[in-house]
């Protein structure tokens, strides 16, 4: 398969504030030992993609320490492999991108560079696992211009998803912006497969005549124009749109039958961290959750998934609840609903609690 991959790590990060705050969307904790750029990167790596751009915009510091020379996805490569491309590589960027499109004008040079026939872009909102050949083979099979991946599932009162209709041969035939939706609808997972050669030419094209939106500018105006064709993604996709998804989509993970899904058939990678094994002690109690390595459980952990290095003192009691990576919970504190950034303190005797929309949140380093 000839294509390259880039990766959006920042366009979401308003969907998730508070854990965006010092970090990009990519860097985000997820399940246990990943990070969000995770899937996109080993879903692509997994697929035969050899050389993957990162486009950056701010904080993302995090992001460097995570991906490294990128040996953990086998990307650590002399030619091609993983790329970061910062806000300010090319000299003609005035300033940090506003939107998709002001960030595609500026890795052109990269992409012009590159000899690869086709270019797959996507974003670090969505968890799931996705072979990219057999959208390249769709993309050849229709003769499409541009293929978007689509996945329909039950959409609860959101106004930040796409919406796509397309007919019995998924051609696209109207795509709807930031609609307020609510039920079963396809949407966009913000994954795209075009041409290499036609991607510049569209962003030249754009550029030109001084377009300020991907989606809008590109996409819902050439509907009728372009052969813009609909894959219809059948496997477990979550969206993370805000912050009650981030805590609803960890909490699938306690399902085995998610989890088999997600990390069954293909690995998904992320960076080592040589930690001992966990150690649980005599009186603790450990029922459906996710203990990554390096934690130490004394006390009670129900329904809930702990990063690693987390430690759990003595009589506490964790109920539905994410503690991220070096959290210290102390003796007999009670939590529910709870999410901790890293390298947080709760003392001994605290009682948090939250609900599932709206759990209870500590910023990273916070002593409670």
């Amino acid at each position: 398969m000839s294509a390259v991959g880039v990766i959006f790590s920042n366009i979401h990060d308003e969907n998730v504030p508070e854990l965006s705050n010092m970090r990009t969307m990519g860097s985000i904790p997820y399940g246990g030992r990943y990070r969000l750029i995770d899937f996109a990167l080993s879903n692509l790596v997994n697929s035969g993609v050899t050389t993957v751009g990162i486009i950056t915009k701010n904080n993302y510091q995090s992001l460097m320490d995570h991906l490294g020379s990128g040996k953990d996805w086998d990307l650590a490569r002399k030619t091609g492999g993983l790329v970061l491309l910062p806000p300010f590589g090319a000299k003609d960027n005035e300033g940090l991108y506003k939107n998709r499109l002001e960030a595609l004008k500026s890795i052109i040079g990269f992409l012009t560079r590159r000899n690869e026939d086709y270019v797959i872009l996507c974003d670090c909102d969505g968890v799931y696992r996705m072979d990219f050949s057999d959208i390249i083979d769709y993309h050849e099979a229709k003769q499409a211009d541009i293929t978007l991946v689509c996945h329909t599932e039950e959409i609860a009162n959101s106004s930040k998803y796409t919406l796509i209709k397309s007919d019995a041969s998924g051609r696209v035939t109207d795509i709807k912006l930031d609609a307020s939706v609510n039920g079963v609808n396809k949407f966009y997972t913000n994954i795209l497969v075009l041409n290499r050669l036609f991607l510049i030419r569209l962003i030249q094209d754009a550029v030109s005549h001084g377009y300020k939106s991907c989606r809008r500018d590109i996409l819902q105006r050439n509907v009728k124009s372009l052969k813009i064709f609909a894959y219809d993604f059948e496997g477990y996709h979550a969206t993370i749109d805000s912050f009650a998804s981030y805590f609803r989509h960890n909490m699938e993970l306690l399902n085995k039958s998610v989890r088999d899904e997600l990390f069954g058939a293909r690995d998904i990678y992320t960076k080592v961290r040589d930690s001992a094994p966990s150690k649980y002690g005599d009186e603790c109690i450990v029922k459906n959750s996710l203990v990554s390595d390096g934690c130490i459980v004394e006390g009670c952990v129900e329904n809930s998934i702990l990063f690693r290095g987390v430690r759990v003192g003595k009589g506490a009691v964790i109920k539905n609840s994410i503690l991220m990576q070096d959290t210290v919970v102390g003796d007999n504190a009670q939590l529910n609903c709870v999410i901790t950034d890293k390298n947080v303190i709760i003392r001994n005797n605290r009682v948090l609690s939250g609900c599932e929309i709206q759990p209870y949140f500590l910023g990273k380093s916070t002593i409670v």
